[in-house]
């Protein structure tokens, strides 16, 4: 029986007084509960408890990174929209330096509590109810392209726009690859995608395209009342996080885990070069590019969430006459140029510097990098590898909601345009690519001097 309006409202004042998540979820729930308040009281206590959510983790991540904007001169993402950000952003902790700590031994750093904060596991902005977050950029273009709200009454992006990709990216296409950026600058959408993809692909991958645009309803992104958008939303699209087929920053939990506590923030990833991946996903090693596009339909869109995907308006994909389609579009976006390498992936001597010359004898000797990221196959080598970060940090600490658990294993990316894609690792957790010299020089032993940091980040920014 519904409660009375004036028992409802004190019901609402209670949690706001206490900060009570709107919708929480039990610690040993493999499913999401359903809604006990109307929409528009859930939205009420929301709003309210936004500032304190946001505030909490501006904290966390001003207490772990140097969030500042601070360009590295004369280097541009490959759209030439944003310089890349420099310097390694990850705090020391205990008056260590970087050296110092690199020399210590593991069970060392782990008992003296010195593995720096910004290498754990990044929480999602909002764990206990997690969902897919959109950074700013993409909020604005979509609702001036199709009228439609990206936007979260609940939480809002939590990294400054200058840590994130260039907007919107560049798009390159292996089969026409003499035109370079096809984008016209522009970000590909419902709206424009026919005219600016026109007489440059076929009609089974304008299909796709077109697939890959249209939005669909998303856990968060719905027409019921369980919903995190003010009104009624037609959903997401793939592109929405996969901007112009690479990555705008965009987060969500991994779908895969339970309980929510233990799911990781996931961070999207390019779909640049994916004609070369032979593995999808960066748990789960799915084995095709259409398996990794039917799954994301119950999972990326749904926290994995069946039940709660057919009551909010699950598509599914028919497998040979759309997913067949999606995967021939996205598997013809290729890596942005990078025109010091030769066809099997080395620099040419000829064409870069000596600093760089010795950053790639370092990727490929001492730093230990190249034997998962292999030159001649895109610099990946299509595995999973477990590092083990739990040797460095005791296990089990609850920061804002996430329970800092080993990640286990995690499929090697693509390095091929790397200076494109911050923030890096799985979940975002390293701002800029000298924090990832740094993470790996800890984690795989190296030693590395800080000139051979400097000449191997040289490299990483050629590729």
């Amino acid at each position: 029986m519904r409660q009375p309006l004036f028992v409802r409202s004190a019901s609402i004042l209670l949690l706001l007084a206490t900060a009570a998540p709107a919708d929480p979820l039990p610690a040993d729930a493999t499913y999401r509960p359903l809604p006990t308040l109307p929409s528009s009281e859930v939205r009420q206590v929301d709003e309210a408890q936004k500032p304190v959510v946001m505030q909490r983790q501006r904290t966390l991540l001003e207490s772990r990174y140097d969030l500042s904007d601070r360009p590295r001169e004369g280097q541009m993402m490959s759209g030439g929209l944003k310089p890349v950000q420099d310097g390694v952003r990850v705090r020391l902790a205990g008056g260590a330096d970087w050296q110092a700590l690199a020399a210590m031994a593991p069970p060392e750093i782990r008992a003296r509590g010195l593995l720096p904060a910004g290498f754990l596991p990044l929480p999602h902005v909002k764990q206990a109810t997690g969902g897919q977050v959109f950074p700013e950029e993409q909020i604005n273009r979509i609702a001036d392209l199709e009228q439609r709200d990206l936007r979260r009454f609940d939480v809002e992006f939590d990294l400054p726009a200058h840590l994130t990709p260039e907007f919107p990216p560049p798009i390159f296409l292996t089969t026409q690859p003499q035109l370079g950026d096809v984008s016209r600058g522009e970000l590909l959408s419902i709206r424009n995608y026919y005219e600016i993809m026109n007489g440059l692909i076929t009609p089974v991958q304008m299909e796709g395209l077109r697939l890959l645009l249209t939005p669909f309803p998303q856990e968060e992104f719905n027409q019921t009342e369980d919903r995190k958008v003010a009104d009624p939303s037609l959903g997401v699209a793939c592109l929405d996080c996969h901007s112009n087929f690479h990555s705008n920053g965009a987060f969500h939990l991994t779908p895969d885990v339970r309980p929510q506590a233990s799911r990781f923030r996931l961070d999207t990833t390019s779909l640049r070069g994916m004609f070369n991946q032979q593995i999808h996903g960066s748990k789960r090693s799915l084995r095709s590019i259409e398996d990794f596009t039917e799954f994301e339909q119950r999972t990326a869109y749904f926290n994995g969430d069946h039940v709660s995907a057919t009551r909010k308006g699950v598509h599914l994909p028919d497998r040979a006459n759309q997913v067949a389609m999606m995967a021939q579009m996205q598997n013809i976006i290729d890596f942005p140029p990078a025109p010091k390498l030769d066809p099997f992936g080395r620099l040419d001597p000829a064409l870069a510097t000596e600093q760089e010359l010795s950053g790639e004898a370092i990727f490929l000797g001492k730093g230990r990098c190249a034997e998962c990221h292999d030159p001649k196959i895109a610099f990946m080598d299509q595995q999973m590898h477990d590092l083990k970060l739990e040797r460095f940090y005791q296990p089990g600490e609850v920061v804002n909601d996430l329970v800092t658990l080993p990640d286990g294993p995690i499929k090697t990316f693509s390095l091929r345009g790397i200076k494109d894609s911050p923030p890096y690792l799985h979940d975002g957790r390293l701002m800029t690519l000298a924090d990832t010299v740094e993470f790996f020089n800890l984690v795989l032993g190296t030693r590395l001097t800080e000139a051979e940091k400097t000449d191997l980040l040289a490299y990483l920014l050629t590729l």
